[in-house]
């Protein structure tokens, strides 16, 4: 009878070990800041509820609908990043761009919001800037790595 027991053994004697080595590296991508998809994507997640967290969805209809949008894009992205980092880090420079949107938004896009509007809109602006140049960060190191 055949011996079937799983018995842990040491990887190092295995046939495969170095081309396991390099799909893992492979697959990770270089990734220095894995925790970053996780904030992206909750910081997403609360742009896109934030009008009904706030209430000011009767006072502010045209930002209900911006911060909707501008959440599910950084979603999107967040989820990206995690899924094909090599790929989807670089566009994290766009991510940065919609922090920098979402900072002025509601000057544009708003009808004379109030200060919890506007401070809700600066921070999740900030917020999108300071995590989409770490992803960025992110990806220069990685492409300069032998």
């Amino acid at each position: 009878m055949a011996n079937v027991s799983h018995t842990r053994g040491d990887m190092s004697s295995h046939p495969d070990v170095l081309e396991m080595r390099a799909r893992y590296a492979r697959v990770l991508g270089g990734r220095d800041v894995p925790l970053v998809d996780g904030p992206v994507f909750l910081l997403g997640l609360y742009c896109a509820v934030s009008p009904w967290i706030l209430h000011y969805t009767t006072s502010q209809p045209p930002l209900v609908t911006h911060n909707l949008i501008v959440g599910i894009a950084i979603g999107l992205l967040a989820i990206g990043f995690t899924t094909t980092p090599e790929r989807m880090y670089g566009l994290s420079w766009a991510m940065c761009a919609m922090g920098v949107w979402m900072i002025i938004s509601p000057w544009i896009v708003g009808d004379s919001p109030d200060a919890g509007v506007i401070w809700n809109n600066v921070v999740i602006g900030a917020l999108a800037v300071l995590l989409g140049m770490v992803c960025a960060g992110t990806a220069a190191r990685a492409t300069r790595r032998p």
